[in-house]
């Protein structure tokens, strides 16, 4: 279908429309409601299936075969670092933080705040949340401690989970340090910090009394599989700038959010199924 009558038929038949392009993505529990009102007279898609987004991104491709098959390339001129990870190493590595997460006492429905730089664990922190049913909110790495105040006072974190330090071209910038900061000045304990030790100077000056150290986490935790959630559960958390007044909370759910993701890799970004998508906007943007 060529896209003027794919565009008419989004518009003049969105319903059947948006029913074709969610048997594009693996549910539990396919929806029967395609399209209907909350309680706030608000529209939402899919209100009565069932579905998980990290088994969408990880776990599907390996029960499809793909296992062994390259899932994330992390390529970073700033420490002249490049790794790949497989869909099972990346599996691996996000059911245990996972399960991490479930030990600490982190369940569906509670918050974390994810305060990383550019690495491949920050994309590990948002899939475990996913995984477990917990709603992630990415605060751009480096962000003031203000600006982290804010969200965390807003969305009530379980668990802050954040690295020693980000690197801007040749700046090391500390992390921890601002870390400290907002949980002083934030009005709500935020009771587990995680924190990933890039271990790229000696920084046990910048540590203070209570983190948990990611690795250790993940090595002792048992993995955890994938959680059903309701199509309108909140996958994530993002705020606006703050630019003309106190940062806004916006809310995407699972099941439009996986739905429209899957619709919009295909025939926004042209991307078909064995082809490498090259992201270089920052995990905190969203985009």
């Amino acid at each position: 279908m060529d896209a003027d009558n794919l565009f008419k038929q989004s518009i003049e038949d969105k319903e059947n429309f948006w029913k074709e392009q969610a048997r594009e993505i693996q549910w539990f529990k396919f929806p029967e409601q395609i399209l209907s009102n909350g309680k706030n007279d608000y529209p939402q898609w899919y209100c009565d299936g069932k579905l998980n987004m990290c088994y969408l991104c990880i776990d599907k491709h390996i029960e499809d075969g793909f296992g062994n098959q390259t899932a994330i390339i992390y390529d970073s001129p700033v420490t002249d670092q490049k790794i790949t990870y497989t869909f099972d190493e990346a599996k691996e590595e996000i059911s245990k933080f996972a399960g991490g997460l479930v030990s600490l006492g982190l369940k569906k429905g509670d918050t974390a705040v994810i305060y990383m730089p550019m690495i491949p664990q920050t994309l590990f922190a948002m899939l475990a949340c996913a995984r477990i049913g917990v709603i992630h909110n990415v605060v751009f790495g480096g962000f003031a401690p203000n600006e982290l105040v804010v969200r965390i006072d807003d969305c009530k974190p379980k668990a802050l989970i954040t690295a020693t330090a980000g690197v801007e071209i040749a700046r090391r910038i500390p992390y921890l340090p601002l870390v400290e900061k907002a949980i002083e000045l934030a009005q709500d304990k935020v009771d587990n910090i995680i924190v990933y030790n890039r271990k790229l100077v000696d920084n046990q000056h910048e540590m203070f009394d209570g983190l948990i150290d990611y690795e250790e986490l993940v090595q002792k935790s048992e993995p955890v599989d994938c959680v059903s959630v309701e199509s309108t559960h909140p996958l994530y958390l993002l705020y606006t700038s703050g630019t003309t007044g106190k940062p806004k909370g916006i809310a995407r759910d699972t099941g439009g959010y996986a739905t429209a993701l899957k619709f919009s890799m295909k025939y926004i970004y042209g991307v078909e199924p064995g082809e490498t998508y090259w992201a270089a906007s920052d995990f905190g943007w969203a985009v």
